[in-house]
């Protein structure tokens, strides 16, 4: 007799107001929403910067020289160029835009600094350590559950953009399948399955863009490994990023 297929399901934590610097994420989301043990908690990194006062006035920099002259090429105002500069830890692009890397390893394009849902000039950055942030709202949650802060990135060689995990706590962020079975009986050398980027793609889905989004989601019934490997492949290990900077 065959085992019954594994349920999954996702839900979105409705009524969260516009998050604001300080606010409480783990009591607006027990509020709305009683989490349990197993639960996967998605955050769209969005709201945990705001609350974190990651949110910058472009009249907050003073653009160097080479932001300037870097702005010019771009077409972007300077002040914004050198926010990503000051964000970033290695310019990998510099035209026909910014890919960098931030200093907690993510590579993405303008430091995955946000200018969408926020006032004039103003701009937010990513939370500071989004790893250290999900383990702090983890913890405040009080359940043995797990916390992923989502964003979305474009990824090579394809169009569109797509949900990635830029930080998590209590899950890890890779299923390492190598010493495993394939079906032929031959053993698994390589593969390493990305299971946050995989939930955080399918957390935006749910979540939507633009002025549909919904920031928080929450998926029941996924059992998933508690420890891991970084998803942020090593500089050293990376043939693309080695490519990128000659």
């Amino acid at each position: 007799m065959s085992e019954p297929a594994a349920s999954l399901k996702g839900y979105l934590i409705r009524g969260l107001p516009i998050i604001k610097e300080g606010d409480d994420i783990p009591t607006l989301i027990q509020s709305l929403f009683e989490i349990e043990d197993g639960d996967v908690i998605c955050l769209a990194s969005t709201i945990v910067a705001k609350s974190e006062g990651r949110m910058r006035h472009l009249d907050d920099y003073q653009p160097s020289s080479y932001a300037i002259e870097a702005a010019r090429d771009l077409g972007k105002d300077p002040r914004f160029v050198q926010a990503v500069f000051e964000e970033s830890s290695d310019i990998l692009i510099e035209r026909p835009f910014l890919l960098t890397v931030t200093h907690f390893g993510h590579i993405g394009v303008n430091a995955g600094i946000d200018q969408s849902n926020v006032g004039d000039e103003m701009i937010l950055l990513l939370p500071r350590d989004p790893c250290s942030s999900a383990q702090r709202l983890r913890q405040a949650l009080g359940r043995d559950c797990a916390v992923i802060i989502t964003d979305t990135c474009g990824r090579p060689f394809r169009n569109g953009v797509a949900g990635v995990a830029v930080g998590w706590s209590g899950i890890a962020a890779l299923r390492d399948w190598r010493g495993e079975l394939d079906i032929h009986g031959r053993a698994l050398s390589i593969t390493q399955e990305a299971i946050a980027d995989e939930i955080a793609a399918a957390a935006n889905l749910l979540m939507g863009e633009a002025g549909d989004l919904t920031p928080a989601v929450v998926f029941r019934g996924l059992k998933y490994p508690r420890s891991g490997d970084d998803l942020f492949r090593a500089k050293e290990k990376d043939i693309i990023r080695s490519r990128l900077n000659r």
